[in-house]
């Protein structure tokens, strides 16, 4: 895949058109000083992963323009986009949970559930039908379980087991159980206004029954009911048997169902139509004289059988639902023993997900390793996370050398050091990271100096993590550095290309990515190319540190000369410099610097100017080195004239631009900003000048515009 961005007036990038070619390698490292482009880079592809507009933020004015395609011109995706800050301590991915799946266990205990769902769905529509409760928030599940104050269906089911088997269907299953029961005739029953009335009219009602041929107090018409279906049902009066009932007039018997059924109505209105009795209800019907309340009237005023259940109205709810699930025995059956079968399947994969070893775990174990910290991490709800799906519940342990103690994650980052707290956040971004190499879709990954602030052995933890990311195949990596030194060990440990090192340089407004000019040493680079005047000029500094090093004294002076104002700085030659060069650099003794006689003064103070014109802020080392040595020798002969005292200058041994500068001060010479210049001279550098081949980043990292501005200050000077 080919990356095409432009980008014009995005936050701090002017102008930026730069094409990245996957199909040569999958990663890329971009060194970036600060204040070029870095941040705004990342952040631009951080708005487009999370579907935001671009904008600049200091000129709000200019329209931004943002387009980041593939080789066919479409835009990326966003999700394929992930960018990883310095640091966020907000951080947290979201797909952590797929890395504690182990979908053999999910299977299983998904079919498990499957089937229990599909024999209570079955269950909860017929008791659907005949409860009558078909809204969203009320429905059969959530009534009973209230009823019977239990947690599960399947627990409410199991414990009503014995119950469903010994009881007969009875006339209660015929009742409307959203008829009687809703938030208005609760709040009836509860207030006890009615208590009086239906206490008098279930003793007349008692009374009538008690009088009946056919039926009492304990085989009232409900039962008889029963009774008479259980026979129809069996075969009983097919059989040819009889039933005898015992009336005021002697035995009567019974031949058919009809028959029977014909008698027990003729009894059960007798009751409900006594003058006495229809007083009674009269009574519960004037205490129920609301508009929202009618429904509830008409219906008890058409099934007045349910009157005396009414005072228990708590223990009717629960009748009613047993009633229902005997009416629907066949259903019940079929669900209890799906749960059954499938509970030692579900407890099984639940104690399995309990002990599951996960990728998460993996990521956590290859972090330890990696990293020193204080802490540790568990998911204290694994089971309901590989089984049901929820967000992991994360537990840090903290501990020290006395022992270890749980820690909230806010408490934990308000005790850990800046690392500690940037190696947590290091640990979210490799579950992130991880969980897009399980779903095996490729990410374009840019990564903003992840390293910044970590100690050298956390720093190439980092980077060994980064070349394992290269490695897996799923991610097109931009790693984007301000740090020199991290640039480079990213550079060389993923063993990347030339084409795929880049440093940005800037030409006015306009934006570039280049290649890395030195690629590996840039001495090696300079030695070998030291006809070249800038590279000549900048060996200086290292040459010296290698006269020294051997013991050339002399040759040691004569370098210094070129570092220091000295007698023989203005009047050593190229042809001086070059013999010094072939005795020094054995494999240079051809080397020849033209023109021979020419002051090397002059050749360091062309190439300071040719440096300072150029337009272009590139990242070269030559040239902040060029710069750095003009910028010192002008400010030393600054010094050196307005002091006018050869015998102190020429007793300088050592830290000669620090002496004079003291002296400048102790003398009260030039103004508040003469000094000011010379101390910047001072700060900036020594440390430029003085680099060996282990220590040339500092340099690099510093902008060459501010040498710039100091090479034209210290100018104003002299």
């Amino acid at each position: 895949m080919k990356l095409t961005v432009d980008l014009k007036n995005c936050y701090g990038i002017s102008e930026l058109v730069h094409e990245f070619d996957f199909n040569v390698t999958n990663s890329y490292a971009i060194y970036a000083p600060n204040g070029f482009m870095k941040t705004s880079f990342s952040k631009t592809f951080d708005d487009l992963a999370k579907r935001r507009e671009t904008k600049d933020l200091i000129f709000p004015d200019r329209e931004p323009s943002r387009f980041i395609k593939n080789d066919t011109g479409n835009d990326i995706a966003p999700d394929s986009v992930f960018v990883v800050e310095p640091y966020n301590a907000d951080f947290s991915s979201d797909k952590t949970s797929l890395l504690l799946v182990n979908n053999d266990v999910k299977k299983k205990y998904d079919e498990a559930l499957n089937d229990i769902a599909d024999k209570q769905s079955a269950l909860l529509g017929k008791l659907k039908q005949l409860s009558g409760l078909t809204g969203r928030t009320v429905t059969p599940e959530t009534e009973i379980l209230k009823c019977f104050g239990k947690r599960t269906l399947a627990e409410l089911m199991e414990s009503l087991d014995e119950k469903i088997k010994d009881s007969t269907l009875t006339q209660l299953s015929t009742v409307v159980y959203a008829e009687v029961f809703n938030e208005k005739t609760l709040g009836l029953l509860d207030s006890g206004e009615i208590t009086d009335q239906l206490e008098e009219y279930i003793q007349k009602y008692n009374e009538l029954v008690s009088k009946s041929d056919v039926l009492s107090k304990q085989f009232n018409h409900y039962s008889a009911t029963t009774v008479n279906k259980q026979l129809k049902d069996n075969g009983f009066f097919e059989a040819k048997h009889t039933v005898n009932l015992r009336t005021k007039d002697g035995m009567k018997e019974i031949t058919t169902a009809d028959e029977l059924a014909g008698k027990i109505e003729e009894e059960r209105n007798k009751i409900l139509t006594d003058k006495e009795l229809a007083s009674k209800f009269d009574a519960i019907d004037k205490k129920i004289q609301n508009a929202e309340l009618r429904k509830f009237r008409d219906y008890l005023f058409d099934n007045q059988h349910i009157l005396p259940y009414l005072k228990d109205y708590k223990q009717l709810q629960k009748e009613l639902w047993i009633s229902y699930l005997v009416d629907q025995k066949e259903f019940y059956g079929q669900f209890l023993e799906a749960y059954r079968a499938s509970k030692v399947t579900i407890e099984e994969a639940v104690q399995q997900a309990n002990n599951e070893r996960t990728e998460w775990e993996g990521v956590v174990e290859a972090f330890n390793k990696r990293f020193s910290v204080p802490f540790k991490m568990s998911v204290s709800n694994q089971d309901d996370v590989i089984l049901k799906g929820t967000q992991p519940t994360i537990s840090f342990k903290f501990s020290d050398v006395d022992g270890e103690g749980d820690v909230a994650r806010e408490s934990l980052l308000k005790v850990l050091s800046q690392g500690e707290r940037r190696a947590l956040y290091i640990l979210n971004i490799l579950f992130e990271i991880q969980t897009r190499i399980k779903q095996g879709a490729i990410t374009i990954l840019v990564i903003d100096d992840i390293a910044d602030s970590f100690d050298y052995k956390n720093k190439y933890a980092i980077i060994e993590y980064l070349k394992d990311i290269s490695a897996s195949g799923k991610f097109f990596c931009l790693f984007l550095s301000h740090n020199f030194d991290f640039y480079r060990s990213i550079s060389g440990r993923l063993g990347l290309k030339r084409e795929c090192k880049l440093h940005a340089t800037k030409s006015g407004r306009k934006l570039k990515l280049t290649k890395e000019k030195y690629q590996k040493n840039p001495f090696n680079h300079w030695k070998e190319n030291l006809t070249t005047p800038a590279f000549c000029i900048s060996a200086i500094p290292f040459v010296r540190n290698l006269a020294e090093y051997c013991g050339l004294n002399a040759e040691f002076i004569k370098l210094t000369s070129l570092l220091h104002i000295k007698a023989e700085t203005d009047t050593l030659t190229l042809d001086n410099l070059c013999v010094i060069y072939r005795k020094i650099l054995a494999d240079k003794q051809q080397l020849t610097l033209n023109p021979p006689g020419k002051p090397v003064i002059d050749v360091i103070n062309e190439e300071a100017e040719s440096v300072f014109n150029a337009q272009e802020e590139s990242v070269e080392l030559e040239g902040k080195v060029v710069l750095s040595i003009v910028i010192r020798l002008i400010a030393e002969k600054h010094m050196i004239k307005v002091i006018n005292n050869p015998t102190f200058v020429n007793s300088i041994n050592e830290n000669q631009t620090i002496k004079l500068l003291q002296e400048y001060k102790r003398l009260g010479l030039g103004d508040a900003q003469d000094v000011l210049t010379l101390e910047q001279v001072n700060l900036m550098t020594p440390e430029n000048i003085h680099l060996n081949s282990f220590m040339y980043e500092p340099i690099l990292d510093l902008g060459i515009a501010h040498l710039k501005n100091l090479y034209s200050d210290v100018k104003q000077l002299y």
